[in-house]
């Protein structure tokens, strides 16, 4: 079966919903565009907004300590930048992530929904012209589905693939076949990456992205199953392009 790009996503606030794709442009050194665009400060972290650029995830609200995020979904409209957030199925916030105003609004829907949870008021940041992503460097994430699949056999129980937040879901590989592409180039579609490292990952994949419950041990499962706790690569963009589902991914 010849490897295809399945899915597409992006998390334009880190921490909260996915955002499905169906078509993007890759751009050399860039992240992928529009993720993580946009990050909510944890209450010490705020104390110094005059910080611009990259910072550590230990700033922000995220999954690892705030599996309450994952019980809300978002809708992102990229042309007017606005940020509706749903909670069980009903909108409970609105605001525009470019404006003032509309940040202020999120703002105190996430200081009341997330009181007790998280020290100090929440601020929302956003990282221009990159993201804030795990890693410092400008990259994109990509997934085996075949692994996702695989670690079934270990946890004895379906393994939601959003668990890991990727951006680029691949599937007709063998499982953990990624791990060997370190240092080797591929083309999805139009544009040519480098895979430049695996991901290690960290207690967000235990949180559920349908419930918001911490509901599995990913990391132990990893670790006793195949000896590490790794899923996924990180790539770099060295060609640009345009990508969409069902683009061929050839192993240079």
């Amino acid at each position: 079966m010849p490897c295809t790009l399945a899915k597409i996503v992006r998390y334009p606030v880190k921490g909260l919903s996915a955002q499905d794709l169906p078509e993007t442009v890759l751009e050399p050194g860039h992240p992928l565009p529009g993720d993580r665009r946009y990050a909510l400060l944890h209450g010490p972290a705020s104390l110094d907004m005059d910080h611009e650029g990259w910072r550590p995830k230990s700033d922000f609200l995220t999954l690892m300590r705030h599996e309450k995020l994952a019980a809300l979904d978002t809708e992102f409209d990229e042309a007017t930048q606005t940020l509706v957030v749903f909670r069980g199925g009903k909108p409970v916030a609105r605001g525009r992530l470019d404006q003032p105003t509309g940040r202020m609004l999120l703002e105190q829907f996430f200081a009341a929904y997330m009181a007790g949870a998280s020290p100090g008021a929440p601020k929302l940041v956003e990282a221009k012209g990159s993201a804030f992503t795990d890693a410092e460097e400008p990259l994109v994430s990509l997934l085996n589905l075949a692994s996702a699949r695989d670690l079934e056999r270990v946890t004895k129980q379906p393994v939601h693939p959003g668990r890991f937040r990727a951006n680029l879901w691949l599937d007709g590989l063998e499982p953990w076949e990624m791990r060997h592409w370190i240092g080797r180039s591929l083309t999805i579609g139009a544009a040519r990456l480098e895979v430049r490292s695996t991901i290690p990952r960290c207690a967000a994949t235990e949180v559920n992205p349908d419930t918001g419950a911490r509901d599995m041990g990913v990391l132990q499962a990893l670790q006793r199953g195949y000896g590490h706790v790794q899923c996924g690569v990180y790539a770099r963009v060295v060609e640009g392009g345009r990508v969409a589902p069902g683009d061929p991914v050839t192993l240079l």
